[in-house]
């Protein structure tokens, strides 16, 4: 069945249009649980039916070109969505948080810097690495619990050996991240308790790395071997007049690089391994390019777009904008609308993606919309995207891995989004303890 006909048959509309006659809150509630469970036949139809879909509280936007649009013109659709739970959270502006600023051009490119690409071999051999000692100790028992255990257990490794961030322990600095982009990302409602949690747990954060940072620039005094993290080379590093970075805003800086890591990385591994693992035969392909990173990561990429790990990037609007003007559906969004850009639609548009429905493997990069789009695209997308291939590619190096029976097998999420609880095994069946 094609997305078409999907949309034809879903009737979301019609059962939301019936809603808010009645009451426009159980309106957002349904769309909200759709957003959750159906998000595929919904984004269908609304590709379809209606691809601006306007609501009382918020527009979602489905379509390639309008969400390239809403990604690409930052100083009309801004990041205040979100961006001042983050300021909350890291006591400072964040670049993440402003739009085209001059904080936002300098600590970015700063950070692009210290974030080098040509840094992708050595951070992909540490995230391999990484995966196969969780593997490794897993192997006894034939099974593991792939979130905590390998995607996580990487991901916070990746942290504390090239980002120079190891957090008092993995545990705690897991709590921080999960605690912050669930507020920034996830708290829609604005819970207050959810928003405390982030501030809290950005406060100790900062904290943390206020104490670390005088250590390290003690030991870079008195001459010792440090290693080429990300946080040595910001302490190292010497700018012109009027350009230096104070100590409160390397610590901002430092701190943003796991919340933009440690959730997002484990999440795209979980989805990815998913989808491959409901597909035997395009599995059995992945598996025979397991040996050869080149061809085996574009499996990855395609899987993923299935099922991305953010599907909404959240957006309010500043100023009066008309959205795909001069097209049939061209529509006005008013100041101060809230706006949902949703690339997990965007990926499935026919108009610019060809045979959504199929699993294809020769698509274009510049119809990856996993690392956002425009102004606020991944800082770190070069070493990010090594990382997630390497994980996947070293379990599925793995013999005969599978899900166990459910409901330990599915895989769980918390909050709508983040994964939390996925047991996979491997090897010869029936040697999971």
């Amino acid at each position: 069945m094609g997305a078409a006909d999907q949309a034809t048959t879903s009737g979301h509309l019609d059962r939301y249009d019936e809603a808010l006659a009645r009451d426009p809150m159980a309106a957002f509630g349904l769309v909200q649980q759709w957003m959750r469970t159906e998000w595929r036949t919904l984004f269908a139809e609304l590709r379809e039916r209606r691809p601006v879909f306007v609501t009382p509280a918020f527009t979602v936007v489905t379509r390639f070109a309008d969400v390239s649009e809403v990604l690409s013109h930052e100083s009309v659709f801004s990041v205040r969505a979100f961006g001042p739970r983050l300021d909350a959270a890291l006591n400072g502006p964040y670049m993440l948080s402003r739009d085209a600023t001059p904080t936002n051009w300098r600590e970015k490119g700063l950070m692009r810097v210290m974030l080098d690409p040509g840094d992708a071999v050595r951070v992909r051999a540490l995230a391999g690495r990484l995966a196969d000692e969780a593997l490794d100790a897993a192997l006894p028992d034939g099974r593991i619990e792939a979130v905590h255990a390998l995607f996580r257990h990487v991901a916070l490794g990746v942290c504390a050996d090239y980002f120079g961030l190891p957090g008092p322990d993995p545990g705690t600095l897991s709590r921080w991240t999960r605690a912050i982009v669930t507020d920034c990302f996830a708290n829609y409602a604005g819970d207050p308790a959810v928003q405390e949690e982030s501030v809290r747990a950005g406060a100790e954060l900062t904290a943390y790395l206020r104490d670390r940072l005088p250590e390290l620039r003690a030991a870079l005094r008195a001459g010792h071997d440090l290693p080429d993290d990300v946080f040595t080379r910001l302490a190292r590093t010497s700018l012109p007049p009027g350009l230096e970075l104070d100590d409160e805003r390397i610590v901002v800086n430092m701190a943003g690089l796991p919340l933009g890591f440690v959730e997002s990385g484990p999440g795209a591994m979980a989805e990815a391994v998913e989808q491959l693992l409901v597909r035997p035969q395009v599995l059995a392909r992945a598996v025979e390019a397991a040996a050869d990173p080149t061809r085996f990561d574009p499996y990855v990429w395609e899987a993923l777009r299935f099922n991305p790990f953010f599907k909404l990037l959240p957006r309010v609007c500043e100023r009066d904008h008309v959205l795909a003007a001069g097209t049939p559906r061209s529509t006005l969004i008013p100041a101060g609308t809230f706006v949902l850009a949703a690339p997990a639609s965007a990926m499935f548009d026919a108009d610019v993606v060809p045979e959504p429905g199929e699993f294809r493997i020769d698509r274009p990069r510049h119809h990856r919309l996993f690392f956002g789009h425009g102004h606020h695209s991944c800082l770190g997308v070069h070493l990010a995207a090594v990382v997630v291939c390497e994980v996947v590619r070293r379990l599925l190096l793995r013999p005969g891995v599978r899900p166990v029976p459910p409901p330990e097998g599915v895989l769980t999420r918390s909050a709508g989004i983040f994964p939390d609880r996925y047991v996979l095994a491997f090897g010869p069946a029936g040697q999971e303890g």
